[in-house]
């Protein structure tokens, strides 16, 4: 991979989601901290920073009082119930280990996928992106939406699966094993060699 037509999009690193003290820790801290999600992650977003790549951000958060909320699955009723996620509140941050450089663009959606109703394609095509790499939470909701998504866009796509987590062990190693058939996985060791190496989903 050329770093400099490379994203890592590093989706819903938010307190509400990935703390255990956040409205979705119930679901996602335990598999978060076993799997040292966010270590990996550093390291993923350190070395794309150090290579040169595009380093991007898409986080979830809703309008005071939900109106760009709709309810049509468990996930959002989830939100809703709990009042989490609002622009502007602390859960709906990023987490500071994780946190946005200056000029690193942060896009906001209010959908599964990160592309959804959002600037983050046009945003890739201005930069000349061909490959987009995905970290984040949970590996088979919005890190899956948006990885496929990516694909139909006609990005080469790769999940950095050790900077990703599920739920459990089974929904995260799910993605994984059909993944295969759109796009790559590694690991964020792996990262630098691949940018050097062009292996990874030329």
């Amino acid at each position: 991979m050329n770093p400099s037509t490379t994203a890592l999009v590093n989706v819903h690193w938010q307190r509400d989601i990935v703390t255990r003290e956040g409205a979705f820790g119930p679901f996602f801290a335990d598999e978060v901290e076993g799997r040292d999600a966010v270590k990996h992650a550093a390291q993923a977003l350190a070395t794309a920073r150090e290579q040169g790549a595009l380093v991007v951000y898409a986080r979830a958060a809703f309008r005071p009082g939900y109106p760009d909320l709709v309810q049509n699955c468990a996930l959002y009723e989830q939100v809703a119930a709990t009042q989490c996620l609002q622009e502007g509140s602390e859960g709906a941050e990023i987490i500071p280990e994780l946190a946005p450089r200056t000029g690193e663009p942060v896009i906001t959606h209010a959908r599964i996928s990160a592309f959804q109703g959002t600037e983050l394609d046009l945003i890739l095509r201005a930069r000349g992106i061909t490959h987009v790499l995905v970290t984040g939470v949970a590996t088979n909701v919005t890190v899956e939406g948006t990885a496929r998504d990516a694909v139909g866009l006609g990005y080469r796509t790769v999940l950095v699966a050790d900077a990703c987590a599920a739920a459990d062990e089974r929904a995260h190693d799910a993605t994984l094993a059909t993944f295969g058939l759109l796009g790559s996985t590694l690991n964020s060791t792996d990262l630098a060699d691949a940018f050097t190496t062009e292996e990874i989903a030329e």
